[in-house]
C-alpha cells in the first residue's frame, strides 16, 4: 500500500507522516505497549547486545574493504567506505522492528525491542555512527546537533514517561484509545517504508551495497543469535532480539551521508535493497530461532 500511495500522493506527503509519527504516534505506541510488557528478568541485556551488533558489524566491515584492497589491489573511496560501514551497523529496529516485533512475538516482550532501539541503535547511530561519519565524510560535524538528535528525541522521552507512570492506574477506554492509536501508528510507519522505498532512484550500487546487507542482515544475526543462550537470553525474548538485529539498515544511515558528505547513492541503495532482502530473511529467522 505505501509503494502505491507513494506514487500517486505529492512528494512531500512522505516526509510530513514521518514527522508526525516521529513525534506524536512512535511515542504513543511506545507508551501504550509499554504498559503491558513485562520488565522482569534480563531485559537491560537487550541494549548491550545492541551494542555488541553494532561493534560487529562495523568490524566485518572493516574486513570487507580490507580485504577489497588486499585481494583487488584496489581502494573504495572514504565517503563510500563510511556508507558502507554505516549500512553494516545499524538497523531500523523503530519504524520497522516495533511493528514486526510486536505482530510476530507479541506485546509481553515489546521492551526487550524498546530497550535495543532507544539504549542501542539510537546511541549507535547518534555516537560511533557519527563519529565514523565524520571521519570518512568531507566536512566535520556539528556535535551540537547530535546531541539535540539524542536529547529532543520524543520516543525516548516516550519511553522515560512509560516507565515512571507504569504503575500508575489509568480508564481502560482511555487504555483502549492509547492501544488503537498506538496500533495505527504503527501500520502508518509499514505505510511510510513503502513510500519512501517507491522513491528510491539510485540503485546502481548493488554490489557494494549487497556488502553491507550480507554482513547486516544475515552474518551478525547469525553469529550472535546463536550466542545468545550464553548471555542467558532463550525463547521468545531470543527472538525479538534476532528480529531486532536482522532488520535492513536504519534511515539515519542516510540522514548522515547526507550530512557529512559520504556516498548518498550508497546509502539509498542499502535501504531499498535491505527492504526487499527483508522480505524474504524475515521468515528464515523465524524459523530458524
Amino acid at each position: 500500500m505505501g509503494i502505491f500511495l507513494g506514487r500517486i500522493l505529492p512528494t512531500t506527503f512522505p516526509t510530513r507522516l514521518g514527522k508526525l509519527l516521529f513525534w506524536v504516534g512512535v511515542p504513543i505506541s511506545i507508551f501504550a505497549f509499554l504498559r503491558q510488557t513485562d520488565l522482569s528478568g534480563q531485559i537491560w541485556i537487550a541494549p548491550a547486545i545492541a551494542h555488541i551488533a553494532i561493534l560487529l558489524g562495523a568490524f566485518l566491515a572493516w574486513l570487507g574493504i580490507r580485504g577489497q584492497v588486499y585481494w583487488r589491489n584496489s581502494s573504495l573511496h572514504n565517503s563510500t567506505q563510511g556508507s558502507l560501514m554505516l549500512a553494516a551497523m545499524v538497523g531500523n529496529t523503530g519504524y520497522l522492528g516495533y511493528p514486526i516485533t510486536l505482530t510476530m512475538v507479541g506485546k509481553e516482550y515489546f521492551a526487550w525491542a524498546l530497550f535495543y532501539d532507544l539504549l542501542g541503535t539510537l546511541i549507535g547511530v547518534y555516537g560511533l555512527g557519527v563519529l565514523l561519519a565524520s571521519r570518512f565524510g568531507g566536512k566535520a560535524g556539528n556535535y551540537l546537533q547530535t546531541a539535540k538528535a539524542i536529547i529532543f528525541n520524543p520516543p525516548l522521552w516516550s519511553f522515560g514517561f512509560g516507565l515512571i507512570l507504569r504503575p500508575m492506574p489509568i480508564p481502560s477506554v482511555v487504555e483502549l484509545t492509547l492501544e488503537t492509536l498506538a496500533w495505527c501508528a504503527l501500520a502508518a510507519s509499514l505505510i511510510l517504508m513503502g513510500m519512501r522505498v517507491s522513491q528510491l532512484d539510485s540503485w546502481y550500487k548493488l554490489k557494494p551495497a549487497g556488502i553491507s546487507i550480507v554482513i547486516k542482515m544475515l552474518f551478525v544475526p547469525l553469529l550472535l543469535g546463536n550466542c545468545l543462550p550464553l548471555f542467558g537470553v532463550t525463547g521468545e525474548a531470543a527472538q525479538v532480539i534476532v528480529l531486532q538485529m536482522s532488520m535492513p539498515p536504519a534511515f539515519g544511515t542516510l540522514i548522515l551521508a547526507e550530512t557529512f558528505d559520504l556516498d548518498r547513492d550508497l546509502a539509498v541503495t542499502t535501504l531499498g535493497m535491505g527492504l526487499m532482502v527483508l522480505l524474504f530473511t524475515l521468515p528464515m529467522w523465524l524459523w530458524l530461532f
